[in-house]
């Protein structure tokens, strides 16, 4: 018989300790793995009620269980027609929890293709937070908040330069994901690059943005310049009773009879436009979809965003592994009740 137990009367016991510390820390970890991930921390910046792109984007945006919508603010002037929009999109949505943001006035006034939305909305009317200071409440929220915040930037970035200006503190704060620019492939799958909208419509805000010490991330025309929905799964969307996907169509059958020469049908019965800043949703919270590559990326006063070595590093979706596969999240996240 192995005595060695019983020269050594402890043994045992500190097996059965070790064993059973073993099979918690087990348990514990396999707990941790079922755990559901903390919710990512977000602002949208965005030039809604122009194109019909930036009204997708808030509708994935708030069907995305990983992201945690904290504030939403108008750029690129017209302050008061984006804060309606945003106001009632949210209330219609059932998300009078996040707050409104006025956006900084560059100047550009007027309305867009979705004023008939909001004709009779007022903003007083909305039951959430509004900020008429739309981008002290950009900076108050990174400054006060206890994690990282993503700042989703979907169209031209007054906003961010002039926030950046008053509180340069916010780039050690939070990362920045965009839709901008066009590094190897233009609009509409050109093989010659673009000046993209959203650089173009004011270079030295961007050239700003990216120059900070931020991490960022880019969907430019090479990835979102591809995104269309046809067909079954466009008809899914439109034919919908989701409030999200309701709204969404409401505002681009609207949008659309704006835009359309007269005799054409809408395309808002067969197809969406291109749905440009819904990508810069789907990278602030995954990118297996997507082939990324860090660039070195220099904004030029023409509103270009060219590759140089030295330049600011752009974390860049530089083309699709599987865009069939993002049209499908699209879909299901917008119809999903």
């Amino acid at each position: 018989m192995n005595n060695r137990f019983f020269r050594h009367p402890f043994s045992l016991a500190a097996l059965v300790i070790a064993a059973l510390t073993g099979l918690w820390g087990i348990a514990q970890s396999s707990r941790a793995a079922d755990a559901p991930a903390a919710k990512i921390p977000v602002i949208l910046d965005t030039d809604i009620g122009d194109d019909i792109d930036d009204t997708w984007a808030l509708g994935l945006l708030l069907k995305s269980p990983e992201l945690d919508l904290k504030l939403v603010v108008g750029d690129y002037g017209k302050p008061e027609y984006r804060a309606r929009l945003l106001a009632k999109f949210l209330e219609r949505a059932g998300r009078t929890d996040v707050a409104v943001g006025v956006g900084f006035d560059n100047g550009v006034k007027g309305e867009g293709g979705q004023a008939a939305w909001i004709k009779d909305y007022s903003l007083k009317s909305y039951p959430g937070k509004v900020h008429a200071d739309g981008v002290q409440a950009l900076i108050d929220t990174i400054m006060k908040s206890d994690r990282l915040m993503t700042l989703i930037c979907i169209g031209p970035l007054p906003n961010i330069a002039e926030a950046l200006r008053r509180e340069p503190r916010i780039a050690e704060r939070a990362r920045f994901v965009g839709m901008h620019g066009s590094v190897r492939v233009g609009y509409g799958g050109n093989s010659k690059i673009s000046a993209e909208w959203n650089v173009k419509a004011n270079p030295k805000a961007c050239q700003k943005a990216f120059t900070v010490p931020w991490e960022m991330t880019i969907t430019p025309l090479d990835t979102c310049g591809l995104v269309h929905l046809t067909g079954e799964k466009y008809r899914k969307v439109r034919d919908s009773k989701a409030p999200v996907a309701t709204a969404v169509i409401e505002n681009y059958r609207l949008w659309a009879d704006v835009h359309k020469k007269p005799g054409q049908p809408s395309a808002a019965e067969s197809h969406s436009s291109t749905l440009f800043d819904t990508v810069a949703v789907y990278l602030a919270f995954a990118q297996q979809l997507c082939t990324m590559e860090t660039i070195g990326l220099r904004v030029t006063d023409d509103g270009f965003t060219r590759i140089e070595p030295g330049a600011k590093p752009v974390c860049v979706a530089v083309s699709w592994k599987d865009l069939g596969a993002y049209e499908d999240l699209l879909v299901e996240r917008l119809t999903t009740p």
